[in-house]
């Protein structure tokens, strides 16, 4: 069936909230959340193929090594395979941190809850959460239930809850209750504020083990704003806000579960729970790793940590089955990648800008937000090769693995010659290919038209010198005589050639070769440091006769010898660009 013309017969706007002097826009996020992983209870009941003992296992020790404090482990009364595995946890000594409490799901069902409380009785801490649907859709449609028959049985299944775990005088375990009012953002705040209030007059909280009434978008049906109206309300209408510890839980229906965290925390809720990488039910839960490293590159340290985040996206892949988007925030391979030319170029400069910087220093880089190698990344991927990208990624690669800064003319010729594979190819060029490609063109591997077996650097002293009794004859503004002996083809060819300089002198000398070169621009620089420094050199060139433009580039322990190679590169690319062009044999 086609898109309706008219979608408002068949959807509604979504209310929003009454909530005219509302407090949060104000406010601003200043440190942390408590968190709550749920990847071993939401997160693996929507897999496709749900994870095994062995996996959940390794998933709950990278969760805690990762900082995570409070752990949703699992859904005892749903499955066997869960059961054993919250018992697992408990039994084996050493596996739970002191400070990490186990967090268990049921509905609110007596028999469940037993089953549910059985399965992590004797941790040392842990968290019992219990949820009932509030919404009218639920509870006309699902549950049969009025809202007085749901406060009682909310009220029903607290009182027994209670009974089982803090007023139960043989339990081993410190007791934390969590209440969740399913499909929250759905339901009457009025109604989910009375049903909260005889929840909490059940299980009688105090200040300093306050009860959790988590508030989850079960189902995202509005925009973040209103999310967060729904929560500055609920905290302005419960009482004795002091005893209660406000949670989030939002889904990503509509994409925007992060902001509507941030916007719920702003609002007043001091807790999160959700996935790594967002796993869970449809279009899955908040993002845990987005929240936390947006937090730390606003400079909050999350109390988490991701310091080596491609071993988390391992265990994350490998126990979803499901791969991390490549354009997932923070930990997707593409999210610190430039193809495009101008954000290649700004990327580079401000590298450049950065040169000399501690790593601790302020972070000031066009297009990446966070340091790569905060999480564990390095700098080598954050500018790849395409047909779309431009001289300045380019040229960044090539400083990045052989130290050559180019000069901006033989950035743009280049470019051009990378562009044309890229197209040739019909993908992205790697780094090493890249590399291999600048080596080629500009004859530094391999064999070149022209290299230099051998030469000599004089004063040209073929000018009359009548000498002064006791001095010798001043050559510092005479001509230079190159003389030497270069390859072509296997086949040696002794050249000769004046000219005010050694760059000159060797321009002359190979007009003997039919190659008229004129040398337009020149620089070089240092490769190394110390002993083991080099010369970098690079020449651009003009063909006489001709708007034809080469370069060359030479690379060598002297930095005379280096320009000559280059001017020698600029020669031999000047042949390549003619190759029916016979060379002339010295007569």
């Amino acid at each position: 069936m086609p898109m309706l013309k008219n979608p408002s017969t068949k959807y509604r706007l979504f209310k929003p909230v009454d909530l005219p002097n509302r407090q949060w826009p104000s406010k601003t996020l200043d440190s942390p959340p408590r968190w709550l992983a749920t990847d071993l209870r939401d997160g693996n009941q929507s897999l496709v193929d749900p994870m095994g003992s062995d996996q959940k296992w390794r998933y709950f020790k990278m969760l805690v090594e990762l900082g995570y404090k409070e752990i949703e482990v699992s859904f005892p009364s749903a499955s066997e395979t869960d059961y054993e595995f919250t018992r697992r946890l408990v039994d084996t000594p050493g596996v739970v941190p002191h400070d990490v409490a186990l967090q268990v799901l049921s509905p609110c069902r007596e028999d469940l809850i037993k089953r549910t409380v059985e399965s992590v009785e004797g941790t040392k801490s842990a968290i019992l959460h219990l949820y009932l649907a509030t919404s009218p859709c639920f509870q006309q449609i699902v549950l049969n239930h009025s809202e007085e028959s749901s406060i009682a049985l909310a009220v029903a299944c607290t009182k027994h809850a209670r009974s089982l775990t803090k007023d139960n005088p043989s339990s081993r375990t410190h007791w934390q209750y969590e209440f969740s009012p399913e499909t929250f953002s759905d339901s009457n705040l009025d109604f989910v504020v009375r049903l909260c209030e005889a929840v909490k007059a059940a299980w009688e909280p105090s200040e300093s083990n306050p009860i959790i009434f988590n508030l989850p978008a079960t189902v995202e049906m509005s925009t973040p704003n209103v999310y967060a109206d729904q929560i500055e309300y609920f905290c302005q209408h419960i009482t004795e806000r002091e005893k209660i510890c406000v949670s989030l839980h939002a889904h990503n229906d509509r994409g925007c579960a992060v902001a509507a965290s941030e916007l719920g925390q702003m609002a007043g809720a001091d807790r999160v729970e959700g996935t790594l990488f967002g796993n869970g039910e449809r279009t899955g839960n908040v993002d845990l790793v987005t929240l936390a490293l947006n937090l730390y590159s606003q400079g909050i340290h999350p109390k988490v940590d991701f310091s080596d985040i491609n071993s988390v996206i391992d265990v994350v892949e490998e126990s979803n089955n499901i791969p991390i988007n490549p354009r997932a925030p923070y930990g997707g391979s593409l999210v610190q990648c430039a193809f495009s030319g101008s954000h290649q170029d700004a990327i580079k400069k401000g590298f450049q800008a950065r040169n000399g910087f501690k790593h601790e220093d302020p972070w000031l880089i066009p297009y990446l937000p966070l340091d790569p190698q905060d999480i564990g990344r390095t700098y080598e991927a954050v500018i790849r090769v395409n047909s779309q990208s431009g001289k300045g990624g380019i040229a960044w690669i090539i400083q990045r693995h052989l130290e050559l800064d180019l000069p901006r003319g033989l950035q743009i010729a280049f470019s051009k010659v990378v562009q044309q594979r890229a197209d040739a190819v019909g993908r992205e060029l790697l780094a090493k290919e890249i590399q291999t490609l600048f080596q080629d063109t500009y004859h530094l591997k391999g064999a070149p038209r022209f290299t230099l077996v051998d030469y000599s650097i004089t004063p040209d002293r073929s000018a009359p010198f009548i000498p002064e009794e006791g001095r010798s004859q001043n050559t510092q503004n005479s001509m230079r005589r190159f003389e030497g002996v270069v390859d072509w083809n296997r086949k040696e060819h002794k050249i000769t050639g004046l000219g005010n300089g050694a760059l000159s002198s060797l321009a002359n000398a190979l007009h003997v070769l039919g190659i008229d070169l004129d040398v337009a621009n020149y620089s070089e620089h240092a490769i190394g440091k110390n002993k083991n420094v080099q010369a970098a050199t690079y020449i651009e060139c003009t063909a006489a006769g001709s708007k034809d433009r080469v370069w060359g580039v030479g690379i060598h322990q002297d930095v005379v010898q280096a320009s000559l190679n280059a001017l020698l590169s600029a020669a031999s690319s000047f042949m390549d660009s003619r190759p029916n062009t016979p060379l002339p044999v010295p007569q």
